[in-house]
């Protein structure tokens, strides 16, 4: 039988593998680049996917390139909605955003700190404006994102577990062709692995340069653009990209059409600030990870989840269990229809180390 660990890789990279497909999407028009693939989702709005020499990586985003990005085109300018894991990869998307526009980008916004969110900024100029909350400003500003979390475990596991996915895939493959992709998948991950390890010292953590509170209204031309604090969630600084003309809601990783990364998260809080996100009147959403969704039913089931998770995790807790092993007791399967990712029992340690600080830090108020 395999082991625990090997049990978890295997379903990490299920679950990723699972991530692009958890929502039927619409038919919506892509536009190839070298690195990215762009989904047009409305006029000037497109979602960028992540590839590496036209294969595209099964994560919904590119461990080496980061999260599921939006590219924003208006009369006279771009923003960008987020900027990637490293300075290369934010250069690869400004190259690739000539397939769609040559206009300039004047603004980006980033949705939270994390290191596949901003570790881009760098290479824009300091008249472009990088927008986020204070709190993102603080964190990128005070806060060692090179050597603690979610960085340092992402990095070290997310490559390699994919190559080791793809060479158990070749080793048992007897079809020629599918062989044939699958070893130009292989090469093209080991190949990007390289080429990470040393993007990974060119990084220069970039705060942002215009900082708001609770919203900020652009106007871009005609499109007006709101950034959103909508409360504390994924993070304690989660900005919401919200354009209401098109009904379209940007939302990083304060939800996701997969299960997202908690070791950030401020659970209860989470609840309350995806109820404010309902409210707002869009039909779809085009999340950090995963894939756009236009079911506004899949935030009210990752409330559930997170409801679930609490109160297993409490459960635990007062047993005595530590957190390192209730993520391997807890058992989410019954959200798996909703979120496929979910391969059986066991949650990401991280989250459930998070859930119970979190919990410490109530019993202190």
């Amino acid at each position: 039988m395999a082991s625990r660990k090997t049990r978890l890789a295997l379903g990490f990279v299920v679950s990723l593998l699972w991530a692009g497909h958890a929502q039927a999407q619409p038919p919506w028009p892509v536009v190839h680049g070298k690195y990215y693939q762009f989904q047009k989702i409305a006029d000037g709005v497109y979602y960028a996917t992540a590839t590496y020499n036209g294969t595209v990586f099964p994560f919904g985003s590119n461990p080496f390139f980061g999260a599921n990005l939006v590219v924003i085109v208006n009369d006279r300018d771009v923003l960008l909605v987020d900027t990637g894991t490293t300075p290369r990869s934010a250069r690869a998307l400004v190259a690739d955003i000539k397939q769609l526009t040559d206009k300039p980008i004047t603004t980006v916004v980033n949705t939270h700190w994390h290191y596949d969110h901003t570790d881009g900024n760098s290479i824009f100029a300091p008249q472009v404006q990088i927008i986020a909350t204070n709190y993102v400003r603080q964190q990128l500003a005070t806060f060692d994102v090179l050597h603690n979390e979610p960085f340092r475990t992402s990095t070290a596991t997310a490559g390699p577990t994919l190559i080791a996915s793809f060479q158990k895939q070749l080793a048992a493959e007897t079809d020629p062709a599918k062989k044939a992709a699958l070893r130009k998948k292989l090469a093209d991950t080991e190949a990007a692995q390289k080429e990470f390890e040393h993007d990974k010292t060119e990084i220069k953590p970039t705060p942002p340069n215009v900082t708001y509170t609770n919203k900020l209204v652009l106007h871009r031309g005609t499109r007006e653009i709101d950034l959103l604090f909508l409360g504390r969630g994924h993070t304690a600084g989660d900005t919401v990209v919200f354009l209401p003309k098109e009904h379209i809601v940007c939302t990083g990783d304060l939800m996701e059409s997969r299960i997202a990364y908690m070791g950030s998260a401020y659970f209860a809080e989470w609840l309350t600030t995806l109820n404010a996100l309902k409210r707002l009147d869009f039909r779809v959403d085009l999340p950090g990870h995963g894939a756009p969704f236009t079911d506004k039913g899949l935030i009210s089931e990752f409330q559930s989840f997170l409801r679930d998770l609490l109160v297993q995790a409490a459960k635990l807790r007062a047993q005595g269990v530590s957190a390192d092993d209730a993520a391997k007791r807890v058992d989410m399967t019954a959200h798996a229809k909703a979120f496929p990712d979910i391969q059986g029992p066991g949650v990401e340690v991280r989250g459930m180390r998070r859930a119970y600080a979190w919990m410490d830090e109530q019993k202190r108020k």
